[in-house]
């Protein structure tokens, strides 16, 4: 597993990341980060090239080193200055009330403490601004969410700990988040997969 998590895995979602729901997700949020961004999860900088020049700088946080280094290759062309942290969301290294928008897509499923990273989100974040997200997750239908409970231990021991059945909106508003607004339905492709939240959330 080794091996797989640190030469495959990484190069198998940098390429299953930039499918064409997923890029019109991306056009969607992002160009709506202001001033200084935390991008959660930043991955391979998949998100980059649609932050827009309302953007002063980035801060992304990732686990994976090797994500990372396709990352820093794609911020060498955006306009705007990146800086890279490799590290969980569960510990910030940041200070306090310092942001002005979190970014954070496809990533909640996979932090094992979702609570604490998102409180950790919430104590970096500015009072009242924004916390933008777009994350897959439990499904209302009873019979999907029968089978995202099913698939979720093998989905999760090859898909980097991806988890397809945290309710998402409860996860944020838990965290003392307020939603502005939220969107939830499915994206193409097999139900337990593809049942996505979008929005905003507010500090």
């Amino acid at each position: 597993m080794g091996f797989y998590r640190k030469f495959v895995f990484p190069h198998f979602v940098n390429l299953a990341m930039r499918n064409k729901e997923s890029t019109r997700c991306r056009s969607q949020i992002i160009p709506r980060a202001r001033g200084r961004v935390l991008e959660v999860g930043i991955g391979s900088g998949l998100n980059l090239p649609f932050y827009s020049n309302g953007v002063a700088e980035v801060y992304g946080i990732d686990p994976s080193r090797e994500l990372l280094q396709l990352a820093r290759k794609t911020a060498a062309s955006v306009a705007f200055p990146v800086e890279f942290m490799n590290g969980s969301a569960e510990e910030i290294p940041l200070e306090s009330q310092t942001i002005d928008t979190i970014v954070m897509t496809w990533t909640l499923c996979s932090i094992p403490d979702a609570n604490k990273a998102l409180h950790e989100m919430r104590r970096v974040l500015k009072p009242g601004c924004d916390l933008l997200f777009v994350e897959h997750g439990l499904a209302p239908e009873p019979k999907v969410n029968a089978w995202q409970n099913r698939l979720n231990r093998p989905w999760k021991a090859i898909a980097g700990g991806c988890n397809l059945n945290r309710k998402i909106d409860s996860l944020i508003r838990s965290a003392g988040f307020t939603f502005v607004e939220l969107d939830a339905n499915y994206l193409p492709g097999p139900k337990p997969l593809t049942y996505t939240y979008r929005g905003r959330a507010r500090k």
